[in-house]
Order: C-alpha cells, then structure tokens, then sequence
C-alpha cells in the first residue's frame, strides 16, 4: 500500500503537478522518478560511520573544516588554528644556528651590506654533504633580509616554462632556492644566466623563419643553490654566484648543543650526558641527530620515563643497531666480511658487493664515505682494506705481519 503525504494541499518537491496527479500511485511514482528517497530514521553518529566510510574519513580528517555541533558553536580547531607541529626544528634567525662559524660570518656580513644598500643579496651556493644545514641556511637567510623564500628542485624544473614561471612570479629582493642544482638541464641553466647577471629574460617566440627574441625584465632577486657535488655544475653556472661556501661537519661540541636545543624544543627533559651520546652517533650531521632524538624519545615515551640518560639513549639506539661511533648494521657487515673471509684485505669493491648483495654504487656512494672519515677503511690500487683503528673498534686483535710480530 503506496504511503500518502497527510499535507494534499502542498506539492511535493520535483514530482508532478497537483492537477496532473491521477492517484496515489502515481504521486509515488513521480516521486521515485524525480529522485526522492523514502523518509528513514535518523542514524546515530557511529551508525552513519558504520554505514558511510566517506563519513568516517571526513570525521578522522585533521584537515577538515570544524563542524557546527548542537548549539550552533563550531567545535575543533577549525582551519583557522592548524595544529601546532612538534617537529619545526630548524633555526629561523643566524643567531640560533648553530655551527659552522665561518660561513656564519661571511653570510652576516653580506646581508648587513645588502640590507645597507637595499639591493637584492648576491647569488649564493651552498655545497657539502647532505643533512649540514643548505635548506635550513637558505630560510634563515630569507629570514635575516625579511622576504620570501620559494623552494622548488632541479629535478622538478623539467621544462622552460616551469623556471620561467617562477622567476616572472618574483617579488623584489625574494630568496629562489634550488636544491640539487647540479642536476638543472642545459635548457634550464640557458634560461638562468641572463636572469642572475642582468635580472632579465631572454625568450623565443614563434618557430621557423617568423621566429623572434623577446626581453622581459624581472624583479631583482637572489638564487641559493645547493649540492652535494659542487663539481658536477658547469664552469658558467658556477662562476655567476657571488658567495660560494662550503658546509663542513660538525664537531662534538655543536652537536651536542643542536641535541639539547631540539630536546627543549620537543619537551625533553633530557641530561647533558645523553645528549653527548647522541651527538657522538649521529656521524658528525645534525640530521641524523634529530633523528636518532625522535627515536630515543619514542622510547622513552613507551617505557614511561620522563628523564632521559645516556642508559636509555643506548638502549634506544641499540635497538637501531647504532653503536658508539654511529656505526650502523650496513657498516660493521661491510668490515666484518672483509675481516672474516679476506683477513682484512684488501678486496675487490665487486666482489664485496656481491658478497653483502648490495649494489656496488651503494656501497661506493651510502656506506664507504663514513668509514674512510673516521679512517676504519682505506681504499688502495688493490682495493678495501680494514685499518687497525677499525680492527679495534670492531674488537679484532692487530694483524700480524710475515714475520709474526705485531706492527
């Protein structure tokens, strides 16, 4: 039996006309094909989660909008209170950064100068191992001269019209840094050296015989670049940067101040000891610091401690396979197979890929550089071999010469 709605006076909404309707049936009808859906019961919140996923995924998303509840008010956060991160460890003035004393030195003394003139601040590229600090010396610099910083990658400048976009959008005196700016194409290192001399433009429009050069001036601005191989950019590129400086690692005593400042920034209560600890492992970069950090304090959060000591710091760790040199369990099977089934070395860098399974540009590349820092490996016409200072890390004897005398 079709249901009729007790109001006969007021049509419904999308169905036919009150005159046109012949009976109940086909009121019902018009209804079903105009799209209304039979009137159901109010579900409960959990019940709606339940049925509608959609609905669960918008209620657990941190990004969504604050909903209105009963009393109209709305509730949460909303979009205009984004959660406040934990994890914004990078300084934002000079004066907070930490380490490397003499690139300090020479960036403040051409930002006083830039901000004298009030000119853009000449092109800068930062070079060094990764995790020193590029990105972050970069945002203190936009920082230190009060502009913006657009961030962007070589690898993602793939097209003319992506860097050429990007440098029309530049506001006066704005900071464009490029990360792994050794990896720019040729097309994209043409587009950029009449921007960095003369802050202009030089592009081609049209094709074939009707082809033209169009100049476009653009607002004058200061591009930081970084690497990790310094060498692998091309000589003009290289040349039209005014400050070029390099990233060193950092010393025990840095390391452990960068420690502390992110302990107190993450609500640590962490002694000055274990923070020594972490610094001593974390292979001279304040990246890996941070990190080895988050992990102490994950462990410490599941073990309900609220005082970190070095005992917790090694028990963290350890379980991270880190030692007390910030070897990690990639490094001691690299020595240890050269110490069990080549007695030390040397070997061929094949032949202990092949042993470990590992790529050989893996070992080259990830693996090697640390261990020939702190002087554990040394590479020879021969091949690898393992030091003494590695033996005795590792807890192998000295190894013995023909003779059977210890050197």
């Amino acid at each position: 039996m079709a249901i009729v709605s007790s109001d006969m006076g007021a049509p419904r909404r999308g169905s036919a006309p009150a005159g046109k309707r012949g009976s109940a049936q086909a009121d019902e009808r018009g209804s079903a094909q105009a799209g209304e859906l039979p009137v159901t019961p109010a579900r409960s919140p959990v019940n709606r989660r339940l049925l509608d996923p959609s609905a669960l995924a918008a209620d657990s998303d941190p990004l969504a909008p604050a909903k209105a509840d009963e009393t109209g008010e709305a509730s949460g956060t909303g979009w205009g209170e984004p959660p406040a991160r934990e994890d914004g460890l990078r300084p934002k003035r000079l004066a907070d950064y930490i380490g490397q004393s003499e690139l300090k030195q020479v960036l403040a003394i051409a930002v006083e100068a830039t901000r004298s003139r009030g000119e853009a601040l000449d092109h800068v590229l930062l070079y060094g191992p990764p995790g020193l600090g590029k990105t972050t010396m970069a945002l203190v610099l936009a920082e230190e001269l009060g502009v913006r910083c657009r961030i962007t990658s070589a690898p993602a400048l793939e097209r003319p019209r992506d860097i050429v976009g990007l440098l029309v959008n530049l506001q006066p005196g704005e900071l464009l840094f490029i990360d792994e700016i050794h990896r720019l194409n040729r097309v994209a290192e043409e587009i950029l050296y009449p921007a960095m001399e003369d802050f202009r433009l030089d592009l081609t429009v049209g094709k074939g015989s009707s082809a033209r050069t169009r100049s476009l001036q653009i607002a004058p601005f200061t591009l930081v670049g970084a690497t990790t191989r310094a060498g692998s950019l091309s000589s003009p590129l290289r040349d039209r940067f005014g400050l070029i400086q390099r990233l060193e690692f950092y010393n025990l005593d840095d390391l452990q101040a960068i420690v502390q400042r992110a302990a107190g920034l993450l609500q640590l209560d962490l002694e000055q000891q274990a923070a020594l600890e972490v610094a001593r492992r974390c292979r001279g970069t304040p990246r890996i610091a941070n990190r080895l950090l988050r992990r102490v304090r994950d462990v410490a959060a599941v073990n309900g401690q609220l005082r970190i000591g070095p005992e917790l710091v090694h028990e963290a760790l350890s379980l991270h396979s880190v030692d007390s040199r910030g070897l990690d369990a990639s490094d001691r099977r690299l020595m240890t197979l050269l110490l069990e089934s080549y007695g030390g070395g040397p070997a061929g860098l094949d032949a202990l890929a092949a042993a470990l399974g590992e790529d050989s540009t893996t070992l080259e590349t990830v693996v090697e550089p640390y261990l020939l820092q702190l002087g554990f490996l040394q590479r020879t016409p021969r091949g690898r071999q393992v030091t003494p200072a590695g033996r005795s890390h590792l807890g192998w004897p000295a190894q013995l010469d023909l003779s059977g005398a210890q050197p």
